[in-house]
């Protein structure tokens, strides 16, 4: 017997039938929007009889309801029928629980901390203790884990090794991903549990907050996934259709200053959980007012300790940068010129800023980078970035000096190089002298006159007035100046977080992920641009002419 579609049903679904089991055995009942993103993750293919979706994201501010949906879905799929297995006599889906698949079966709920899986998996404990559930199913709720026939359902954090190859992995829960970065372990932790997924047909759900742009987390890689997606531009489309991504935010031009349009972009971004008397804005009838404190939340953005970044993501999930930013990812965009083409003649700055590798027990090392600036386009251009690479290779990795070297004479034989600045410390103070010498009669912009390379450490007023400059410049557009958009200057500069001292501010990492998240790029883009400034101030813009030849 063939699918055979209800009225108004524009595919099978197990939806319906999931959100019934919660209601009759966790007593738990899903709201209106809820229900349409179950309806939508366990669509059944109508030829296969097989799930569609096998990677889900659900991202709401905080306060929606996150944690207990994810906790109901998460036990419906280790104990509940989920798994499609034909139809009745009526063309419906029909379905049998995993444990009727499968001898093992496992259900992770995972976060980069303690804290954050608690989240979630006190509300599933809470509710692995309705009589309901214990009385129908084989169910032994612990205060650490969760016995269910062939397996257990238990929190894991990010030590991500612990969780790589956990056998009968049908359901993982994922909370809190625009938190899991490469410094706590979150990159490895996800790449291992949708590699358990894959291998027992199983699916993930990720349940993120608002994320940084920049921050690098798997929040942030999930929603560049669903860009390429929407775009047409994701490596394999058919692969894309197993992909669920349900995200809403407050409209972009809610204005927090505004009590009308926050509490419009508040009821929206919330939607069925909104308790405002009028109900929900994202249903016709409104549903009925919900649980979410509209008002409250609205108070707290008149509150001038607040960060208004960090509210702007987690009530009106609205995406946007850290309120230190250096510089953001539209203002980058802004800037971004990949047709410029540097030539042997105009005159060319470098900037550089070296790494002494990885230290013993100290996480990931700096990156050594070398940037160069033309100083009559205006332009900043990556000429080298060496990093230490992940895993065993990254072990005792210093970064390759001959290369380096190599590089640095290389960028005098292709530039018309005119300045070139330096940070000597992270053991390079002897290349700089090195360099010093042998250039030093090229170089018409100087440090020093004894020392035209090295940059003045001790000179803090200089450094934070050039990194105010260069940000003046980058938000001013492509007028002021403009980039090759290299991934790694791209993702240093958004990497960057303001450090203020009194003249001003230096850059520094992500208080979140100091040891994954480099900004070396940046700050050599800064000591190019600071040569370049140079330049400028001596009116070095005239193209270097070629010998005449006398005969």
């Amino acid at each position: 017997m063939p699918w055979r579609p209800l009225d108004g049903e524009a595919f099978p679904t197990l939806g319906f039938h999931v959100a019934d089991q919660m209601a009759e055995f966790l007593d738990y009942v899903v709201s209106r929007e809820q229900l349409e993103f179950l309806i939508r993750f366990y669509e059944i293919d109508p030829l296969s009889c097989k799930r569609v979706k096998t990677r889900a994201v659900i991202q709401r501010p905080r306060g929606w309801g996150k944690s207990p949906f994810l906790a109901a879905t998460g036990i419906a799929e280790a104990l509940f029928e989920v798994v499609p297995d034909g139809w009745d006599a009526d063309g419906q889906p029909v379905a049998r629980p995993w444990v009727d698949f499968k001898t093992i079966i496992n259900v992770p709920v995972t976060a980069t901390s303690d804290d954050q899986v608690q989240n979630t998996w006190a509300p599933m404990l809470e509710m692995a203790r309705t009589d309901a559930l214990v009385n129908e199913f084989d169910v032994d709720p612990m205060d650490t884990f969760i016995a269910i026939p062939g397996g257990k359902i238990e929190p894991r954090t990010s030590s991500g090794r612990s969780i790589k190859g956990l056998p009968g992995q049908v359901a993982a829960i994922m909370d809190q991903t625009e938190e899991w970065v490469k410094g706590n372990g979150g990159l490895r932790l996800a790449q291992n549990i949708r590699n358990n997924s894959t291998k027992a047909s199983g699916i993930t759900i990720e349940s993120p907050n608002a994320f940084t742009p920049g921050e690098q987390s798997v929040a942030e890689a999930s929603a560049r996934d669903w860009e390429l997606i929407e775009s047409g531009k994701y490596p394999d489309l058919a692969a894309a259709r197993q992909i669920l991504y349900d995200h809403r935010e407050a409209p972009a031009d809610t204005d927090p200053a505004d009590r009308e349009s926050l509490i419009a972009g508040l009821r929206y971004a919330y939607g069925d959980s909104s308790d405002h008397p009028d109900g929900c804005v994202i249903h016709q009838p409104p549903c009925e007012p919900g649980w979410a404190p509209i008002e409250r939340q609205a108070l707290a953005f008149l509150d001038t300790s607040n960060d208004p970044q960090v509210l702007r993501a987690d009530f009106l999930n609205q995406i946007t940068h850290a309120t230190n930013s250096f510089v953001s990812q539209p203002e980058l965009r802004a800037i971004l010129d990949v047709d410029k083409v540097i030539s042997k003649t105009e005159p060319v700055t470098l900037g550089f800023d070296g790494s002494e590798g990885r230290k013993p027990g100290k996480g990931t090392a700096d990156s050594t980078v070398l940037i160069g600036y033309s100083v009559t386009q205006k332009h900043l251009f990556k000429i080298g970035v060496w990093e230490q690479p992940d895993g065993p290779k990254g072990e005792n990795w210093r970064p390759p000096v001959l290369e380096i070297e190599a590089a640095v004479r290389q960028a005098f034989k292709d530039y018309n190089v005119v300045g070139f600045y330096a940070d000597p410390s992270a053991g390079w103070a002897g290349h700089v002298k090195t360099w010093e010498a042998e250039y030093s009669k090229r170089l018409k912009v100087r440090m020093s006159r004894d020392e035209p390379i090295r940059w003045r450490q001790k000179d803090l007023a200089r450094t934070t007035g050039t990194f105010d400059q260069l940000e003046s410049a980058i938000t001013a557009g492509k007028e002021s100046i403009t980039y090759d958009g290299s991934p790694e200057l791209t993702s240093h500069f958004i990497n960057a977080r303001r450090d203020r001292r009194r003249s001003g501010y230096v850059l520094m990492k992500p208080e979140h992920d100091p040891d994954g998240s480099k900004i070396d790029a940046a700050w050599g883009a800064m000591f190019a641009y600071a040569a370049g400034i140079d330049a400028l101030g001596m009116k070095l813009t005239k193209k270097k002419t070629a010998a005449r030849r006398i005969y």
